[in-house]
């Protein structure tokens, strides 16, 4: 009987191969290899666009995985009706995967920019897209592996266990290849939608050529033609929308940001966009997050340095702020000797230093002796300093200014932690102030006072206070901003020390504009503030992280 089973799984393909048994195995697990890396693309492009059109990678990434790996599931129970046509089904399959996979980033992209208003300004109509092209991408990745597995029978009979650890040893290599070429090669090189395009056509050309090449013979000639036309009608559609993908970008961004796009780039760090010219018109959106806003960013960035600069103010540490806007502000007191600004994207300081709409608008703050910036993670630079390999002037720091994204922001969610205010806070001289933008008490309470808590954790004791622009472009914040919002912006913020700091104006020397901030209005900013109080919340850890988004 033993012999028997061993001659039962030596048993080849009857129907002919061009090439013999142990070669047509090696190229059906190539083509699983490629076919991985493809699938897990599609992934990662789904999250990181998800993520960047979205926010709040954390949900964005668990929606489309977990949505994924559940309609993987269902593609493999429906796989199960095309066995007896596995080759032509594979080939079907693979195609509309690459069509599928390779347009999905475009298709999600354009329902953000073109969605209509009452769609959730865009994102509903986002989301919906990214739970359907998720489950149809998972799908169709599940129904690999079963059309998969019966073409390899049918070369050479094999115990079912060991044809499965070769399809999922060649199919998780595949997967791991994918997911490194994502972020270093696809992502830097070619973009999202550019490498999903790309990505679909490998995926297309490898399944139709193991069918065609290897399966030819046991096709019909209609089954034959049809798979050709399939696939050559798959690959036009890619080229030609990668072809258009640089006009389709440029409209986007237009639907988008409006008709004055001036810069459009991706860093290694995010997508920067400039619109507008000089003053009131300027806005800079960091990976589709307004952050400058010409039209009132003086009162936001007016309320977030002068009142922690009521005091000894010679050494100021600034984090994030790199458009300089920060700094125009500091730089604008005669009593300030250094100020250390560390900004994670060097892309947005070499277009704060040469952009002439910001370099007018940050009053060329770059060209000031004592501005010293450094290009690091904030929170990796505070652990430097606070071993002693980073650079840190005599003793500490009198103001730290956090001009830092909004807590909700996955990304940003360290920054706002209990262990990075620590760290903040140990780099204070004595008697020193830290300011923290910390999202509109008004509208985002919770976000607002769980950062006072996370402050008061660190040790630190804190005065709130608000401050309100003159309307609309700015509201929520600078990285929180709906265009076109029918309100005045309310902008939260925390001004934190060892003791108690005073709510109080720090007027800069004589030279440019006069505040539009007073006293009276700052301390009114308080009294609003504390009426927003909500007691008792849990301070934000790197273990724990508390922000809604």
């Amino acid at each position: 009987m033993p012999g028997a089973e061993r001659a039962s799984r030596g048993r080849e393909f009857s129907g002919g191969l061009p090439v013999g048994p142990g070669p047509a195995r090696l190229l059906v697990l190539a083509t699983v290899f490629v076919c991985a890396a493809c699938g897990l693309v599609y992934e990662l492009e789904l999250v990181a666009l998800a993520s960047y059109l979205m926010g709040d990678s954390v949900t964005q990434a668990s929606v489309v995985l977990s949505v994924m790996v559940f309609a993987m599931g269902v593609g493999a129970l429906l796989a199960k009706r095309l066995r007896c046509r596995a080759a032509l089904g594979f080939g079907v399959v693979e195609a509309i995967l690459a069509l599928v996979g390779g347009v999905s980033a475009l298709a999600l992209y354009a329902s953000f920019a073109w969605s209509p208003e009452w769609f959730a300004g865009g994102l509903g109509g986002a989301r919906f897209l990214m739970v359907g092209f998720s489950l149809l991408i998972g799908v169709l990745i599940g129904a690999e592996v079963p059309l998969l597995m019966e073409m390899m029978q049918r070369i050479r009979r094999q115990d079912a266990g060991g044809a499965v650890a070769d399809l999922f040893a060649a199919d998780y290599v595949g997967a791991l290849v994918g997911g490194l070429a994502f972020p270093f090669l696809l992502l830097p090189l070619l973009g999202q939608l550019t490498g999903a395009l790309l990505t679909g056509a490998v995926n297309a050309f490898a399944g139709g050529a193991l069918v065609l090449g290897l399966f030819g013979r046991e096709l019909s000639r209609r089954s034959r033609r049809l798979l050709v036309l399939l696939n050559v009608t798959v690959l036009a559609l890619l080229g030609t929308a990668a072809a258009l993908v640089g006009d389709f970008e440029d409209a986007a961004r237009r639907a988008m940001y409006g008709a004055d796009v001036r810069v459009a780039v991706q860093s290694e760090v995010q997508e920067i966009v400039l619109t507008g010219g000089k003053g009131p018109t300027l806005a800079l959106y960091l990976d589709g997050r307004l952050r400058v806003s010409g039209a009132d960013e003086h009162g936001y960035h007016e309320a977030l340095v002068h009142p922690a600069m009521a005091g000894p103010h010679a050494r100021v540490l600034i984090l994030g702020g790199g458009d300089g806007l920060a700094a125009r502000e500091v730089l604008r007191h005669p009593g300030v000797r250094r100020v250390d600004l560390v900004e994670l994207d060097p892309a947005v300081v070499d277009l704060a230093r040469r952009d002439p709409g910001l370099t007018t608008l940050n009053d060329r703050a770059y060209g000031d002796r004592r501005l010293h910036p450094v290009t690091a993670d904030a929170f990796d630079w505070l652990r430097s300093a606070r071993t002693g390999t980073g650079a840190r002037p005599g003793g500490g720091y009198d103001v730290v200014i956090a001009d830092l994204p909004h807590p909700g922001i996955t990304s940003s969610t360290k920054l706002y932690s209990e262990e990075f205010f620590g760290l903040a806070a140990r780099v204070l001289a004595p008697g020193g102030r830290i300011a923290v933008h910390s999202g509109s008490p008004a509208d985002r309470p919770k976000t607002f006072w769980t950062v006072d808590a996370t402050l008061r954790a660190a040790g630190l004791v804190t005065t709130p206070y608000s401050a309100s622009g003159t309307g609309g472009a700015f509201a929520f914040g600078p990285d929180r901003a709906p265009r076109d919002h029918p309100k005045a912006p309310d902008w939260g913020f925390l001004l934190a020390g060892r003791e108690r700091p005073p709510l109080t104006l720090a007027p800069p020397g004589d030279g440019g504009p006069p505040l539009t901030l007073d006293p009276a209005a700052l301390r009114a900013g308080g009294l609003a503030a504390e009426a927003t109080r909500l007691p008792d919340l849990p301070p934000s850890t790197l273990s724990h992280p508390r922000y809604p988004y």
